[in-house]
């Protein structure tokens, strides 16, 4: 078979799963009514809710990032602030996506270990300064799985919820990844969300084997008022949404999402165990799911690149992530353990 070495690289880089193919090309046919009056869209919407076993309001948009700074600006006033890890990628990585479509709403910055936000944090935070000369805290960030690949736990994300009531906040769920935080834990996905304090949920659905597509999920459905207009604005309301919706029907129909993040998870979990006995190399975070963060030295990282193997070391001086997807085979593993093996032994 065909090694493919930029896998490694983001679960971004893998294709469209079967599952979601069939299902956009069982929507190419005939006409259907624009802006998501389809039936398809309704089916979706339905099978989230059946998923999530609760009455929530769903927009589905392009990507991740519409899907976190408009589901965060809805939260939020301009003179509001959110918090979020210093690691969370409403702050990494979005380009001042949430301020610009909030209209000015601060992010700041709380700490905490393996990616994951601390309590203790968010309290200092909020009452750090309370005059109105400072961005009043409205709502908490956090993500699942987080972008050091760890998962918060049940216990951790109701705590997080208990806290953000109890300090009048609101809680956004960055879910990029969430369906292999979901296979990680093995619960039901209303215990990480709704259940736990979790006010809106970006579901990811492009990591998970689509083309495009985010769902935004709001289990507070007050919070969802003239969503749509904001969608529409920010050049989020598909005018075929039926190519948005219905792979969601894919994924969700037969078990799909589940099935292609256990496999990504697994993937990660043979590759770590692979990796930990090799000399020179060490996991610099507990992995959680299906993301894998090495320390090297510079020039393995240099060599490995050398050979043609695409991964990102954006985390600090030798740090490099690996990342599997549903598409992730045992023989990439075994190509990408076998190259680093030898490296260090010539080395």
């Amino acid at each position: 078979m065909t090694i493919h070495k930029n896998c490694f690289a983001s679960d971004n880089y893998a294709g469209i799963c079967p599952e979601v193919w069939q299902a956009m090309e069982e929507a190419n046919h005939g006409f259907a009514t624009s802006y998501g009056d389809d039936p398809w869209t309704e089916k979706a919407c339905g099978k989230i809710r059946e998923l999530f076993e609760t009455d929530c309001e769903i927009f589905f948009v392009f990507n991740g990032t519409a899907a976190n700074s408009l589901a965060l600006a809805s939260l939020c006033h301009s003179y509001n602030s959110i918090i979020c890890h210093e690691s969370a990628h409403v702050e990494t990585d979005e380009c001042g996506a949430t301020e610009f479509f909030s209209n000015g709403t601060k992010i700041l910055l709380a700490d905490g270990e393996n990616g994951k936000i601390s309590l203790d944090s968010i309290e200092h935070i909020v009452n750090k300064r309370t005059d109105i000369h400072y961005p009043k805290p409205k709502a908490i960030s956090i993500t699942q799985s987080t972008e050091l690949g760890t998962v918060y736990r049940p216990d951790e994300v109701r705590a997080i919820g208990d806290l953000a009531k109890r300090l009048d906040l609101k809680l956004h769920m960055d879910g990029a990844r969430f369906a292999n935080a979901v296979a990680a834990l093995n619960v039901a996905p209303k215990e990480i969300t709704w259940q736990a304090g979790v006010d809106v949920l970006c579901f990811g659905g492009t990591k998970n084997g689509m083309a495009i597509s985010e769902a935004i999920i709001f289990f507070d459905r007050k919070l969802a008022a003239e969503f749509d207009y904001r969608c529409k604005q920010a050049g989020q309301l598909a005018s075929k949404m039926r190519f948005l919706s219905a792979p969601w029907i894919g994924l969700l129909e037969n078990g799909a999402w589940l099935k292609n993040a256990a496999h990504a998870n697994s993937c990660a979990a043979l590759l770590e165990a692979k990796l930990s006995i090799i000399p020179g190399v060490s996991v610099m975070f507990p992995r959680d799911a299906n993301a894998i963060f090495l320390q090297m030295p510079p020039e393995l990282a240099e060599r490995l690149r050398d050979l043609g193997w695409k991964f990102y070391t954006f985390i600090g001086a030798g740090g490099a992530r690996f990342l599997c997807s549903w598409k992730t085979s045992e023989e990439e593993i075994e190509a990408l353990v076998a190259d680093i093996s030898r490296l260090v032994k010539s080395s």
